[in-house]
C-alpha cells in the first residue's frame, strides 16, 4: 500500500480536484483506492454522518466510516466537524499518529490511499504527512507559487523528524494555459528549481474540471473527452510509474 498526501500550503491550487480525479483514474486501472478528505471541502456533497473525525477520535474504524464511490474506489469523508480537530485532539498523547494508526487497519484493503490535505500546517496536515510515503504537490502556475514552495520544503523537513521516510513525490502544475506568458515563465522557473521532480503531465485550465463537482461527478464521468479527463489520465500513468517503479 502506498499512502500519498496531496497538499500545498496555498489554497485554491486544485488539491481536491487532483485527489478525486487521480483516484478515479487509478481505480479505472484496477487499483484499489481510498480517498481521505482531510480538508472538509466536499469530495461528496451529500449529508454525512460518519466521518474522518469519528475515525481520528477513535469512535469508528475506517471500515465503519468509509463509503464506496465506484468499483475499487472508496471515500472516507469529512464535514465541518473536522474544524474541531485541532482543539479536540491537542492534548492527546500521540496526536501526530492518529491517522497513521487508523490506516493500519485497512492496509490490506488498498493499493493506494490519497490524503486530501488542508492548506495549513496544523495537526491534520502533520497527521497526513506523518502517515504518508510521499507528498504530491499541486502547484498553480503563478508567481506566488514560487514563494509557497519554500514553505513546503521547510514543512517536509520538520515532519521528517516524525516520518524519516517521507519523500516529495513531485509537483504537478495545475490551471496551466500554454497561451499565457506568465504560465510559461513560472513553469520554466519551477523547472529550473525542481527539475525532474515536476510531473511532465500538466493539468490544463479546463472548465469541465470546475463543472464536474457541481454535478456530483468526477471529470471522466462528466466529460471523458475533455482536456481535464485526458490530463488526469496522463497524470495517473505517470503517478503509477513513480510509485511502482
Amino acid at each position: 500500500m502506498y499512502i500519498c498526501a496531496i497538499g500545498n500550503q496555498k489554497g485554491g491550487v486544485g488539491k481536491t480536484t487532483t485527489t478525486h480525479n487521480l483516484g478515479v483514474f487509478l481505480a479505472r486501472k484496477g487499483k484499489r483506492v481510498l480517498l481521505v478528505d482531510l480538508d472538509a471541502c466536499g469530495l461528496e456533497p451529500q449529508k454525512i454522518e460518519k466521518t474522518v473525525f469519528d475515525v481520528l477520535s477513535g469512535a469508528l474504524s475506517i471500515a465503519e466510516a468509509r463509503r464506496p464511490l465506484e468499483d475499487k474506489l472508496d471515500l472516507l469523508p469529512a464535514n465541518i466537524r473536522l474544524a474541531e480537530a485541532e482543539m479536540a485532539f491537542a492534548g492527546r498523547i500521540g496526536r501526530e499518529n492518529l491517522l497513521k494508526k487508523a490506516l493500519v487497519s485497512v492496509a490490506a484493503d488498498y493499493d493506494y490511499i490519497l490524503l486530501d490535505c488542508p492548506p495549513s500546517l496544523g495537526l491534520i496536515t502533520v497527521n497526513a504527512l506523518n502517515a504518508a510515503n510521499g507528498l504530491l504537490i499541486p502547484v498553480q502556475v503563478e508567481y506566488y507559487a514560487l514563494a509557497g514552495l519554500a514553505l513546503i520544503r521547510q514543512t517536509v523537513s520538520m515532519v521528517r523528524e516524525l516520518n524519516p521516510g517521507l519523500a516529495i513525490l513531485g509537483l504537478v502544475l495545475t490551471f496551466f494555459d500554454s497561451r499565457k506568458t506568465l504560465n510559461k515563465d513560472v513553469a520554466a522557473a519551477l523547472s529550473d528549481e525542481w527539475g525532474e521532480a515536476i510531473f511532465s503531465s500538466r493539468i490544463r485550465d479546463n472548465v469541465s474540471l470546475a463543472e464536474a463537482p457541481s454535478n456530483g461527478q468526477d471529470v471522466y464521468r462528466y466529460r471523458k473527452n475533455s482536456y481535464g479527463a485526458k490530463d488526469y489520465a496522463a497524470l495517473a500513468e505517470e503517478f503509477l510509474k513513480r510509485t511502482e517503479g
